[in-house]
């Protein structure tokens, strides 16, 4: 069986499930195009790559990005403790409609559209050596 974000909804308290269902409506509505599903274990957006999920915990509800560090929309508000993926703790449906969370998911977008996907490991960058060719440094 496929799980859907609706089966996830269903499976939250109702305080936790009316604050998803808006983080949901929020991502749908600022990123129509996005594909909607669940993915380790949490619904998962994605456009490029995916650039966004909604995670649900006892006390709050977890806005996460992929590249939450290179939000400038999510500067002084995006929590991380990594190089790459941030989140914003979400703790009211009135919380889960404020205009920054959606400049977040556009810029997220955008940081996707423009970069590719963000799980894509990069390949290395060759480093010049200062020893000429063939010889030993």
């Amino acid at each position: 069986m496929t799980a859907t974000v609706d089966a996830y909804v269903a499976k939250l308290s109702p305080e936790q499930a009316r604050i998803v269902v808006s983080l949901r409506t929020l991502v749908k509505g600022a990123a129509p195009k996005a594909a909607e599903g669940i993915k380790w274990a949490r619904p998962v957006y994605e456009v490029n790559g995916p650039f966004c999920w909604i995670k649900a915990h006892r006390a709050h509800v977890t806005l996460g990005f992929w590249r939450g560090k290179a939000l400038e929309s999510g500067k002084g508000r995006i929590e991380s403790s990594g190089e790459k993926m941030g989140h914003v703790k979400v703790r009211t449906v009135g919380e889960a409609q404020a205009p920054a969370l959606r400049r977040m998911v556009l810029e997220a977008v955008r940081l996707n559209e423009a970069l590719g996907d963000p799980k894509r490991r990069r390949p290395p960058r060759k480093r010049a050596s200062s020893a000429p060719s063939g010889t030993r440094g």
